[in-house]
Order: structure tokens, then C-alpha cells, then sequence
């Protein structure tokens, strides 16, 4: 039976089904009501909970304290900063009734929380003793999208955002750089995702920022994914909201702030990023459960039943989060297909005759690969190993692709050729001009990236214009 009449597109024939068959045959979410928005249901939340349980600890070893704005901000405090609500306006959802009145004010359906928590900043902060401020909220947030994919783009949508308040410039900056580099080490070590990490354009930035940074990632059809932001604000927020302190000379000041955030769009990128045409991939750090145990005949084999306890025991002791699936309804064949869609790291087999010879069957989701284990030579720690080199499989297989689809470009031509052919990242020459990347962006529907990190002056053309050009960009179609 091919893969797809068991309901999964392939990826080489449907990229986009793709996708969203694997969301459906691994129950992760499903269609609101409401159009462009979404259900998330337990699994999909599951990996959800996970991501913000490590980040949350990121963020508090950082220094940073998490608290709760509200949903409903008033419009006038949209238009106290004027790039922000020219970058906001068109995707805001706005409430002009309520309990049967119409409001005095319009209030706006959180877009993102700037403004109405750099009101009560405002009120907070006096004095430098007062800063830093850093705080985090995980919240929901509604954007108007006109063209919506689940976890990637929806019209409301789960983030965490970062907002924090220092009393220098170099200071703020050095924290937003400091909180992408958290992005950039959860994406790599924890989804196993390779990234590029460096400065967005200023037509790609946060609006009202001074600078964005960024994590980009390469999906498995060659466009980026940008999957976290953190901007330096400088003083423009301050200045909008009267966001002022005494420093220690007892002169009044405008503070400097940063913000900050990833949202469920990791899990679309975790998707992407990993799965395959049998369904879900994921790494065993962010997976809801890490192994599954599906014994077979144990509901008349009582030694079975107490292997399979001594085993879950093991593992427990050695925090493995996992599941005996003992459901009496289903064949063994059918556990294996459905927890192979769900994108479980590791299934142990267990059954009478494996009992016979003291060991249980191990199979990896990455690669499909078996092993005998023996139940006598400390299973639960082989598991672990197990783990391990999954995760560390898929960051180098991640890390691998990213590189191979990179490419140098110097021609124009070419690159208009390629960028259809052999979608991927391409480092080219750039003047910086906003006319030449407005120019590149309709004809060829590839952005500026970033400018990686670390990226050495080097002397060239720019890719549209040819005038000289000493930096080189990272330019890609992208999600």
C-alpha cells in the first residue's frame, strides 16, 4: 500500500498537502469554527507545553519574571508610535461594542503588547534603580491574516513576547542579542534545527525598531522559516509612551528597550523541518512522548505483563516520558502505523517469543532502523543512548541539508533561474538599497534573509544593481 492511499501526500508530489496531511494523521490540530483560526488539540498543545517549559527556564535564568497584560488595548495607544501602527494597522481585529453600547473608545485585539505595556512601564519606573525591567508574558495574540496555514500562519495564535527596559543603548542591544542567542540554542540543541542568526533589513524589521535580529531556518523545500525575532527598540517606544527614569546624577532620561518572541509557529517548523512521507518526525527533547511500548499477547501472559512493568520502571527512573499501549482493540500493526505518525522518537516491541530470549525490539522514527535489546544489560540506559543519537541525527541532518542548499550567487540571471529550480539560500552581494531588495522581492519573490553574523566586509557587486557592494546577504523565498 503506497504512502498515499494510507492518506499522506508525498512531499515530492505536494509539498503544502503534505504538510497539513501530516498535521491530520498525527492529530495535532484541526479547523476553527472561525475562519483562519485553529484548534489545537493534545498532542499538538503537548509539544507546545514542552517548548514553553524549556524556554521559560531559559528565561528565568536570564533574570527575566513572567507576568500577564490584558487582551483589549485602546486604539489611541496604537497611534503613539507611528511606524508601529502603519505595521499593525491593516491586521487588526478592533471591538466597537460592548455590553450592548457602543464603546467610547474602539479598543484593538492585541497584535503584540508594546504599547499598552510600556503604559504601565511608565508608571512603574523612576528611577535606575527600578531597571533592568525584563518581562515576559505567554499570551495569545489576533493578526488579520488573509491567507492562513495552521501553525504557521494564523489569524490568532500562541507566542511568548519579551519586553524589557535598560538604561543604556549598548546595554539593550547587548540583551536582545543575548535573548536571540537563546532562540538560536533551544532551535539547535533542543529542535534540532540548524539556523542562521543575524540582522534583518530595514524593510524586514520589527516596525519601530531600530534593529531585528533573527534565527532563520531552511525547511525541507528549500524556504526559510523565520523561527524567532528579537528587536533592539532603542529609545522610540520611551519616547512615545513617556518611558523615563532618574539616573544617578538625578538627570531624567529615556530608557532604552527591547523585545522578543518565538509562537507556535515552531511547531509548523518542527513539521518541516523533520518529518517525512510516514508522518510526524520529532526530536525526543520537545516530544511529547519519547517512546512507546507496545506489547503484544500481555493480557495473557502475566510474566509479559510484569517485563513490560520492570521495564517502564526503568525508564521512568531514568525521566523517559513514555506510554504502554495496551488497547485491546487494535492490532499490533495498527499501534505501530499510528505512533509512527505521531512522530514518537523510539517504539519498543515486546512480545512472548522476544520474552523467551530475555530482549525487546527497539525501533527508531528517524530511520526506521531495529535493534535487539537485552532486558538483563540495563535497557532503560540503552533507550537513553538511543535518544540521544536521535537528536544528535537529526541536528546533523538538519545542519547537512541547510549547508548543501546553500549556494554562492553573482549573477542576477542565474539567480532569477535558480531561485525557481533549486529553491535554497542564496549569499549574495547587496548595496543595502531599499529600491534594489524591493526590485529582487517582486521579481523573484526572495527576500533579504538576514546578514549572518560573523559575515566578513568583502568587496563585490550588488546581485541587482552592480554598484559595489561589501556585505553579503542571505536571500530566500520564505514562509
Amino acid at each position: 500500500m503506497s504512502d498515499e492511499q494510507k492518506g499522506l501526500t508525498s512531499r515530492e508530489s505536494d509539498y503544502s498537502q503534505w504538510y497539513l496531511d501530516v498535521i491530520a494523521a498525527a492529530d495535532m490540530a484541526d479547523y476553527s469554527p472561525v475562519k483562519g483560526c485553529m484548534v489545537i488539540k493534545p498532542w499538538g498543545y503537548a509539544i507546545w507545553e514542552n517548548i514553553q517549559k524549556i524556554l521559560n527556564e531559559k528565561f528565568k535564568a536570564k533574570g527575566v519574571k513572567n507576568a500577564y497584560f490584558p487582551l483589549l488595548i485602546p486604539q489611541s495607544f496604537l497611534t503613539k508610535e507611528a511606524e508601529h501602527v502603519e505595521g499593525f494597522a491593516p491586521e487588526c481585529a478592533v471591538v466597537t461594542e460592548a455590553g450592548g453600547k457602543k464603546l467610547e473608545e474602539p479598543l484593538v485585539v492585541r497584535p503584540t503588547s508594546e504599547t499598552i505595556m510600556y503604559d504601565m512601564y511608565s508608571k512603574w519606573i523612576k528611577s535606575y534603580r527600578d531597571l533592568p525591567l525584563l518581562i515576559n508574558q505567554w499570551a495569545n495574540v489576533v493578526r488579520w491574516e488573509m491567507r492562513t496555514r495552521l501553525f504557521l500562519r494564523t489569524t490568532e495564535f500562541l507566542w511568548q513576547e519579551g519586553h524589557t527596559v535598560h538604561a543604556t543603548a549598548e546595554e539593550a542591544d547587548a540583551f536582545s542579542r543575548e535573548m536571540l542567542e537563546v532562540y538560536r540554542d533551544f532551535a539547535e540543541n533542543y529542535m534540532a534545527m540548524s539556523v542562521v542568526s543575524g540582522v534583518k533589513s530595514d524593510a524586514e524589521r520589527f516596525a519601530g525598531a531600530v534593529r531585528t535580529y533573527s534565527i532563520e531556518a531552511m525547511m525541507q523545500d528549500g524556504k526559510a522559516l523565520q523561527a524567532g525575532t528579537s528587536h533592539f527598540l532603542g529609545d522610540n517606544f520611551a519616547k512615545a509612551f513617556n518611558v523615563k527614569f532618574l539616573n544617578e546624577n538625578n538627570e531624567e532620561k529615556f530608557a532604552w528597550q527591547t523585545s522578543w518572541g518565538v509562537s507556535t509557529r515552531l511547531i509548523g517548523a518542527l513539521i518541516m523541518a523533520h518529518s517525512d512521507d510516514k508522518g510526524l518526525v520529532l526530536p525526543p527533547k520537545l516530544a511529547p512522548l519519547q517512546v512507546v511500548i507496545v506489547p503484544i499477547g500481555i493480557e495473557k501472559n502475566p510474566d509479559l505483563a510484569k517485563a513490560v512493568e520492570k521495564l517502564g520502571e526503568a525508564l521512568k527512573n531514568q525521566g523517559i516520558s513514555f506510554e504502554v499501549d495496551k488497547r485491546e482493540n487494535l492490532r499490533p500493526g495498527a499501534k505501530f502505523f499510528e505512533w509512527e505518525k505521531k512522530g514518537v522518537p523510539v517504539r519498543i516491541e515486546i512480545g512472548p517469543k522476544d520474552l523467551e530470549k530475555n530482549q525487546f525490539i527497539a525501533a527508531r522514527r528517524d530511520t526506521g532502523e531495529k535493534a535487539s535489546i537485552d532486558l538483563n544489560d540495563d535497557p532503560a540506559k540503552n533507550i537513553v543512548d538511543m535518544l540521544d543519537d536521535i537528536q544528535d541525527n537529526l541536528l546533523e541532518k538538519s545542519k547537512k541539508f541547510r549547508e548543501q542548499k546553500t549556494y554562492g550567487i553573482d549573477s542576477y540571471d542565474d539567480f532569477q533561474k535558480l531561485i525557481e529550480s533549486q529553491p535554497g539560500f542564496y549569499s549574495a552581494h547587496w548595496c543595502g538599497s531599499a529600491e534594489c531588495e524591493q526590485k529582487i522581492k517582486e521579481e523573484t519573490k526572495a527576500t533579504v534573509r538576514c546578514t549572518p553574523f560573523g559575515a566578513k566586509d568583502e568587496s563585490g557587486k550588488c546581485l541587482y544593481c552592480g554598484k559595489n557592494a561589501t556585505i553579503k546577504v542571505i536571500f530566500a523565498r520564505s514562509y
